[in-house]
């Protein structure tokens, strides 16, 4: 099934004449195309992508060929019709992303019609992803994974946090990425036990250096985070650092279709757990997209939730010990029936940066 034939079928179960899209990543999704302004207006026949003069050529040239794409001065006018000629009464809108004000002005505005809370519709839709979208997640983790081989290589202990973010980014831009998935991570020393702390300027601190990042490749993201060392790597440091990897690879030989999100988290926690209970603080993953934190997750409040295959993970374990340093290891992976593809390749050998 296409992806527009996915959302009629659940326009028909759910007893929708049309559905208005206007959340961005889900307009994209839908034909193909990204775009800034404008909308999407599916009816159980017809197609629209509605946007301006700036989009028109290229949507014309670039979105899936089951819209029509209509550049109109009157959209009301054009909606009402649209609506009119199908005798569409009952109309479905993204109440997770569509602000209230808009709600109460489409009810106003189009009176004929009941609006209808969609609650995620297209969003369930996006988590089985397509061959085509699984390619591009690929090359996106290309990418990166040309960023992390390329500072392996050049790191240095006399940078800056701020310097290996820029020049992670500047790689993975020289490599082909459309833009960021995310706010690149770099963090050394005490700040590594901050899961998400920002880049500081200050030259990197003996220790863990942690560096969570990922590419867009024509919409669609990566998320990847090596840990190396700054220094040499004491007994404690390895053993941190093995632990975490041992929680990684355990879970991804559990992942597979079928596999429970909440064991998956489990297997990693207990691991974790054994030596150093309460340092993992966040749940072991989450699926990835054109958006970088989507469903399903992997968690300890996920147990029952099954995964299925196309569906994307991170599987991202880590020991933050506050005051002193953490470490984290992800790969982004695709469930299969068998077990998983990691679109990952990058090392995760224990690098000494001297």
């Amino acid at each position: 099934m296409t992806k527009l034939e996915k959302l009629r079928a659940g326009m028909q179960e759910s007893g929708l004449d049309a559905v208005i899209v206007l959340d961005e990543l889900n307009q994209h999704y839908l034909s193909d195309f990204a775009f800034t302004d404008g909308l999407l207006l599916i009816t159980r026949q017809n197609a629209w992508l509605i946007t301006d003069f700036r989009y028109f050529e290229m949507a014309q040239k670039r979105a899936d060929k089951g819209f029509s794409v209509t550049m109109t001065d009157d959209r009301k006018a054009f909606i009402t019709k649209a609506l009119a000629d199908e005798g569409c009464k009952t109309v479905g809108f993204e109440g997770r992303s569509v602000a209230y004000s808009t709600y109460h002005r489409y009810c106003e505005t189009y009176p004929q019609c009941e609006f209808v809370n969609i609650e995620g519709m297209i969003e369930s839709i996006r988590q089985i992803k397509t061959p085509e979208e699984l390619v591009k997640m690929q090359k996106a983790q290309d990418i990166t994974d040309k960023a992390f081989a390329h500072m392996v290589k050049h790191l240095t202990p006399k940078m800056t946090e701020i310097e290996v973010a820029a020049e992670l980014e500047y790689v993975m831009r020289r490599e082909g990425a459309s833009g960021l998935a995310f706010d690149t991570i770099a963090v050394s020393g005490d700040a590594s036990a901050l899961p998400h702390g920002t880049p500081r300027n200050e030259k990197l601190h003996k220790g863990f250096l942690t560096m969570d990042f990922g590419a867009k490749y024509d919409g669609y993201c990566s998320d990847m985070t090596r840990t190396v060392v700054i220094g040499r790597a004491d007994e404690d440091i390895k053993k941190v650092y093995n632990t975490v990897l041992d929680a990684q690879l355990s879970a991804i030989a559990y992942l597979k279709e079928g596999a429970d999100c909440g064991e998956a988290d489990k297997i990693a926690r207990d691991i974790i757990d054994r030596d150093y209970k309460g340092t993992f603080g966040h749940s072991l993953g989450h699926s990835v997209g054109l958006y970088i934190h989507e469903e399903p997750r992997l968690s300890s409040r996920s147990f029952g939730r099954k995964l299925r295959a196309g569906e994307i993970v991170t599987i991202e374990p880590g020991i933050y010990l506050y005051g002193k340093y953490g470490c984290r290891i992800e790969d982004m992976a695709a469930i299969e029936k068998d077990g998983i593809h990691d679109f990952a390749h990058s090392s995760k050998e224990l690098f000494e940066i001297l």
